[in-house]
């Protein structure tokens, strides 16, 4: 199986580690810091995927980032919370550039997330990595993750891993 990988920041990276894991085709999810180069270089909470763009694509992945985090916001915590795409190569950042830039125009407040070169990763410790999924009873599963899947429910359900997300399908039909 060929796969490729794309970095993601934006918010929590429990968040978005449990919004990319619940996704159909994407093959690993890896919790922790990414940092880029030039002013961009500090670390921030994030994540990069290994997915089958066989059987998800970049567009969507780009969706799904763009709509569980406030890609349109900046905000006091943006140097933990950077928004971002981290590209791997030139190819790709052209790629996402792209989709970007189609994004943008026809909507209302532009996205501030930016398209930065993945320069170097930290993992987060092991026992909150795969943090959703170990503990979806948590207040802050249920506060901060659960609306951002039930908005993958919403939007992408096509895309979304249903067995994964059954308890909050059962829920949102109550």
């Amino acid at each position: 199986m060929e796969t490729e990988i794309i970095g993601f920041g934006g918010g929590c990276h429990w968040c978005t580690e449990a919004v990319f894991q619940s996704l159909k085709g994407v093959v690993s999810v890896a919790q922790g810091y990414i940092a880029s180069n030039h002013e961009n270089s500090s670390f921030s909470e994030g994540v990069y995927i290994d997915y089958n763009p066989k059987k998800v694509n970049l567009q969507l992945l780009i969706n799904v980032h763009l709509l569980t985090h406030k890609s349109t916001k900046n905000h006091s915590m943006r140097y933990k919370y950077r928004s971002a795409i981290y590209t791997f190569s030139q190819i790709q950042r052209t790629k996402v550039e792209t989709i970007l830039v189609e994004l943008n125009k026809n909507k209302g407040d532009d996205y501030i997330t930016e398209v930065l070169d993945f320069e170097t990763f930290k993992a987060s410790n092991e026992e909150i990595t795969n943090y959703y999924y170990s503990n979806p009873e948590k207040p802050f599963c249920k506060t901060f993750i659960n609306p951002k899947l039930t908005l993958l429910l919403n939007y992408y359900s096509d895309a979304v891993d249903l067995d994964k997300l059954s308890h909050l399908k059962l829920a949102s039909a109550l």
